[in-house]
């Protein structure tokens, strides 16, 4: 079954390059072209893909915006298309990575780079509900993940994690060691991933962070527009969105 594609990119040479370039891979069918963002999500309205291959900067919504208002589109429970960004600028890396992209190619694409991307976005796309089914049983879960650390590799215990936060390609996980100090180290796995695998004890917050349910304490609201969840043993409140905020509140109220 082939994966449908939609390129977004208000240059025609350079959505004709990425065409080329997809050509020479199977299972990739491009399924539509949009030469602005709100074209993107006008057709993402009425259709789906699979993936989606978005310049940042173009006329009007940029590729950041696009990807913002889709998450806000669809429900939190809808299969998501994996988006790999495609841009000459290099400083939206950070950005890019805080909506979920599973990758960041910088032009001109190089066929290795996109070959890459595409085996990422096959993995995060494998993880949707509606495309293919994973069923995680408990004794799938993992216990422990694994970080490198300038003193090599580095078990910690998934019961000791406070949040997954995504920074740029990383996520910074943030944990009490058995000093009882907190601690934090990077891992390279999508924030996405972790959530589908962790979802019975962790709970996504904002788009770059989920946190643990055992861990959280109270939900301050700052003003109207601003909400601060604290976690036990933890100075600093975490930033919760409007779009989780009220799957929040009754999560809190269960617990």
């Amino acid at each position: 079954m082939s994966l449908r594609v939609l390129l977004v990119d208000d240059e025609p040479l350079a959505r004709q390059r990425l065409a080329r370039l997809l050509a020479e891979h199977n299972n990739y069918e491009i399924v539509a072209e949009a030469g602005n963002g709100q074209a993107a999500l006008d057709w993402l309205r009425q259709h789906k893909a699979d993936l989606v291959l978005l310049d940042i900067q173009m006329p009007g919504l940029t590729g950041l915006d696009v990807a913002e208002q889709l998450m806000d589109l669809l429900p939190s429970t809808a299969p998501r298309p994996a988006i790999i960004f495609c841009t000459a600028y290099d400083e939206y890396a950070l950005n890019a990575f805080k909506v979920d992209a599973v990758d960041y190619l910088l032009k001109p694409i190089r066929k290795e780079d996109l070959s890459k991307a595409l085996q990422k976005a096959q993995r995060w796309i494998e993880q949707q509900p509606n495309v293919q089914p994973v069923s995680i049983s408990a004794s799938a879960v993992r216990t422990h993940i694994t970080a490198r650390t300038h003193q090599g590799l580095q078990l910690i215990a998934i019961n000791s994690i406070y949040s997954f936060q995504a920074d740029q390609k990383y996520i910074t996980v943030k944990y009490e060691a058995d000093t009882g100090c907190h601690h934090e180290v990077l891992i390279d796995e999508p924030l996405k991933l972790l959530e589908d695998e962790f979802n019975q004890s962790f709970v996504r917050i904002h788009r770059n962070a989920l946190v643990a349910k055992d861990k959280i304490e109270r939900l301050e609201t700052v003003d109207s527009r601003v909400h601060l969840l604290y976690l036990k043993g933890v100075a600093e409140g975490m930033c919760v969105s409007r779009r989780h905020l009220s799957a929040l509140r009754k999560l809190m109220k269960a617990l």
